[in-house]
């Protein structure tokens, strides 16, 4: 667990779910991996426009917070597989509603009740 997870721990949940979650690129990641492993070529072009330092650097936060498995398969050439953790999957569902959230939000704004105040 990153030190930013464990401060947010003595603040609340929902600041642990951002600590974990929040990140360039992270919640695109997990959505990307929900239905099932990925190469990291793969993944990148799946997530889109993101730098293989960018993603390399998301995807080792996600493994050490337990979102992400990172597998190495001792072959030639070298294959290296990315899934989600049980707690990724979970995560997986969340990005999914706030992908749903994102739609309704930028949609037509006389249409669109979430940002009327």
């Amino acid at each position: 667990m990153r030190d930013p997870v464990r401060r947010a721990m003595e603040i609340c949940p929902i600041e642990v779910g951002v600590a974990v979650a929040g990140g360039d690129w992270k919640m695109t990641t997990v959505s990307k991996l929900a239905p099932g492993p990925l190469r990291f070529g793969e993944l990148q072009r799946e997530v889109g426009p993101v730098s293989a330092k960018t993603l390399t650097r998301q995807l080792r936060a996600l493994e050490t917070d337990g979102v992400v498995i990172r597998t190495v398969y001792a072959e030639v050439p070298p294959r290296v597989t990315y899934e989600l953790t049980e707690a990724g999957m979970a995560l997986a569902d969340i990005a999914d509603q706030l992908g749903s959230w994102g739609k309704k939000y930028v949609g037509d704004p006389a249409d669109s009740e979430l940002r009327s105040g």
